[in-house]
């Protein structure tokens, strides 16, 4: 009579989950959310914003596989007695929206005030810079 099974009382019991396998599920995820949150930060945050004054020297719409505006706005840092820029620094940026790059291309060869947002890095269908120019306006001065 000892062999004969009671009922209930061979119930399965549950399996304990392995150690190992939950070190590696969490350790997935905490890789997968700190990589995450590093490429919002290198690529998508807002580092700096700001407005940068001069000649809108260049304006191209280039690339291989990605077509991105890409232009350089000379800046002068001396200026003569009769308004001639001695010393001059470019600022390289991009312009990833298409109808502030047609307005830019009128004032080609003018002096300009761009404003600007710069990321920790640049992304090929962003552009070649880490500058983006959001925002063109004729320079008065």
């Amino acid at each position: 009579m000892d062999d004969i099974k009671q009922p209930g009382t061979n119930k399965p019991q549950p399996k304990k989950a392995n150690g190992f396998k939950r070190f590696v599920a969490w350790f997935t995820f905490i890789l997968l959310v700190c990589l995450l949150t590093f490429g919002w930060w290198k690529y998508y945050f807002t580092y700096s914003d700001g407005y940068r004054s001069g000649l809108l020297q260049k304006l191209s719409h280039k690339g291989n596989v990605f077509k991105t505006w890409e232009g350089e706005l000379v800046q002068r840092s001396i200026v003569s007695t009769n308004n001639v820029g001695i010393a001059s620094e470019k600022f390289f940026f991009s312009v990833q929206n298409d109808s502030i790059a047609k307005t830019m291309e009128n004032y080609e060869g003018k002096n300009v005030r761009l404003h600007y947002i710069q990321k920790h890095g640049a992304l090929p269908w962003r552009g070649e810079s880490e500058y983006i120019v959001d925002e063109v306006q004729p320079d008065g001065n």
